[in-house]
């Protein structure tokens, strides 16, 4: 492979939002070049089950459905920690993106008209689905919303949308090179121009010099060890490049979604479609509690209240006993054995494949896991990083901020093919203006320092700790001390574990010091960075004082509008021991906080007015290191747009 290389567009991570943009850039006219960990159909994107939300209204528990119930839902859901234009942007978006993706050849489960059988809070109703209707995208239900909103291709809808995108790719000729890994970024002071990768097959590393860079490559789930839903491949990389720079801040890293129906005890994912499709949760008692504790929304409240629900069931002694430890139970068998071999058929093979057991006959043992990360590299809507010209970022990797505190179920799959739209036209525009002016000195300084890094790490005998036991103790802590339920004690004992486990890094050592291909090589060089995640994650959850979404302090119950309506940023200054914490407001602010309709939770009201609050936003969040956009801030809000919602819909 050639130690330099030039290209347009750097898009780091092939999963479905790098993959999205790139081919944005590449149909501009661009060339585009796409650097991943593994071939791009083995991205974690294939991982997503259940749904991608898009209000097409085309059934009838999705009549009435719009842009502003979607936009409302999503910002309800993040407990209003989301950025409302970017949260505006993606409703008005999805919708022309699931079509979009019916076009490139989505096999999207349709519309049946007439008598349909569902279950519905806990009983089975028929419904007569409209003639005009018959071939649409069908919807299912999902947590947290007003209307059926997620479009599904049985249960393997991430696989479909991977599967389709990538074929794309292949059609416009992009150039992907699979089993490469970005070590670092290249940068001249705020300026961005490419990255330098290792081969994972050859352990060479190449200069990739670019006009423009996007990270793309998914969430930093692995911090929390086993206890995830995430792809072994989900540690952080795209974070730490940013991180390293000392410029680009991460935003919001305390905010970490626990998935409610993790297999138990694999934590492989079991999709919130099967809630969706009817299904109980049930404790030891056989009792379904949940539907007690939410009576409106049952098992689809959000997923941080159902996951809190279910740990606090498990806490007062009423979890099934197994000898991995307790659990609740996911019953399925009366949706029957017909829907779940079809509609939620891959539900049925990991339950028969890696558990032993049929969901027909048998109900599933589940626990939350570690599933998503809200937080990420700073960017504005435009998805460029703050701090960094001619840096982007696109999906779970990026800190957009249309999550806020807590995602919605299907939001995530959706942002993927919706941001890597959205910024991929931004950045093929960026580039239109751009010419690749990059010294070959400074390349060749980013590349040296890779190399003396590998060099130092195959230089150590195996006599000190070993990264993967630090790997673990990491994890142990994250579940621990930063798991659903957080007090100042448990994160203030995490952050010093933390910082012990930094220290143990500096004397780790590696049994394999050889070239090529050295998994625990590999992973050496991203082990510091993932504790520096962890570290960022553990502090900023421990100065957050308050409850929102899921970040959920016990000795602060409340959601503090008043004082902690704003977003965390942190920096980690390069040669410094500690990270660096701030915060800017959240955004434009459309619709007022207020209450969720799920959780009953409590909250301390904001003081000031909306006016005021939104009169700060553009110069605090400018003093932040945000970048200019094409469009001004705030251009993209239908202010109160949202009071056009049929509240009476709402609840048929």
């Amino acid at each position: 492979m050639e130690p330099f290389y030039t290209t347009d567009v750097l898009v780091i991570g092939g999963g479905l939002a790098g993959e999205r943009a790139a081919i944005e850039a590449a149909a501009s006219g661009h060339k585009a070049t796409i650097l991943s960990l593994v071939p791009p159909r083995r991205s974690h994107s294939c991982a997503a089950q259940g749904g991608m939300q898009a209000s097409l209204g085309n059934c009838v528990k999705a009549s009435g459905d719009n842009a502003h119930w979607h936009f409302l839902d999503t910002v309800r859901g993040s407990d209003w920690g989301a950025d409302q234009e970017v949260a505006r942007m993606f409703a008005e978006e999805a919708r022309v993106a699931v079509r979009e993706m019916a076009y490139w050849g989505v096999p999207w489960t349709r519309a049946t008209p007439g008598k349909n059988s569902y279950f519905i809070k806990g009983e089975r109703v028929e419904i007569d689905e409209p003639e005009d209707k018959a071939g649409m995208i069908m919807h299912r239900d999902f947590g947290g919303t007003a209307k059926w909103r997620a479009c599904y291709a049985s249960a393997g809808t991430g696989h479909s949308v991977l599967y389709a995108v990538d074929a794309e790719v292949s059609r416009l000729g992009i150039e992907v090179r699979d089993r490469m890994e970005a070590l670092s970024l290249i940068y001249d002071g705020d300026r961005c121009w490419g990255a330098v990768a290792r081969c994972l097959r050859t352990g060479e590393l190449t200069v990739f010099a670019a006009k423009a860079t996007i990270i793309a490559t998914g969430g930093y789930g692995r911090i929390y060890g086993k206890y995830t839903t995430n792809a072994t491949i989900n540690e952080g990389t795209g974070a730490m490049l940013a991180l390293n720079t000392g410029k680009v801040p991460l935003g919001n890293m305390e905010a970490i979604q626990f998935h409610p129906t993790g297999l138990w005890p694999s934590g492989i994912l079991i999709t919130e479609g099967c809630r969706g499709d009817g299904g109980y949760l049930v404790d030891k008692d056989n009792h379904r509690f949940v539907a007690e504790l939410e009576p409106e929304k049952q098992e689809l409240a959000s997923r941080d209240v159902v996951s809190r629900h279910m740990m606090q069931r498990i806490k007062d002694g009423k979890g099934a006993d197994s000898k991995f430890g307790p659990h609740i139970w996911l019953d399925l068998r009366h949706l029957g054995e017909q829907h779940l071999k079809t509609k939620l058929r891959e539900i049925w093979e990991i339950c028969r494949d890696f558990a032993g057991i049929d969901p027909v006959k048998e109900m599933i043992p589940v626990r939350p896991f570690q599933h998503y990360s809200m937080g990420g590299v700073r960017v504005n809507k435009d998805g460029q990083a703050y701090n960094m010209r001619g840096l982007f970022a696109a999906g779970e990797a990026a800190c957009w901020d249309m999550h806020g505190f807590n995602r919605l179920g299907g939001n995530s799959l959706a942002e993927t093919v919706v941001a890597g739209r959205i910024v991929g036209q931004r950045v093929a525009q960026f580039v239109d203006g751009e010419t690749l002016d990059v010294s070959t000195a400074l390349t060749d300084a980013f590349k040296k320092e890779q190399e003396a890094r590998i060099a130092d790490w195959m230089s150590r005998k195996a006599e000190g700790p070993s990264v993967y036991d630090i790997r673990d103790a990491m994890g142990e802590i994250m579940i621990d001390k930063v798991g659903i339920f957080r007090t100042a004690s448990e994160l203030e004992e995490a952050v010093a574990g933390i910082k012990d486990l930094l220290e143990q890094v500096k004397t780790a050592g590696l049994h394999n010091s050889k070239p090529g291909v050295n998994p625990e090589l590999t992973f050496a060089l991203r082990l510091e960075a993932m504790l520096k995640l962890a570290l960022i994650t553990a502090k900023g959850a421990l100065e957050r004082q308050e409850s929102r979404g899921a970040h959920s302090r016990v000795d602060f119950p409340q959601r503090d509008d008043k004082n902690w309506l704003k977003r965390t940023l942190a920096r980690w200054p390069v040669g410094a021991s500690e990270p660096e914490l701030s915060y800017e407001p959240v955004g434009m602010l459309d619709l007022p906080p207020g209450e969720r309709g799920y959780g009953h939770a409590t909250r301390i009201p904001l003081e000031q007015s909306i006016e005021d609050y939104n009169a700060t936003v553009v110069e605090a969040q400018k003093a932040a290191g945000k970048q200019d956009t094409v469009e001004p801030m705030g251009s993209q809000i239908q202010w109160g747009a949202w009071e056009q919602a049929d509240t009476k819909a709402a609840s048929s």
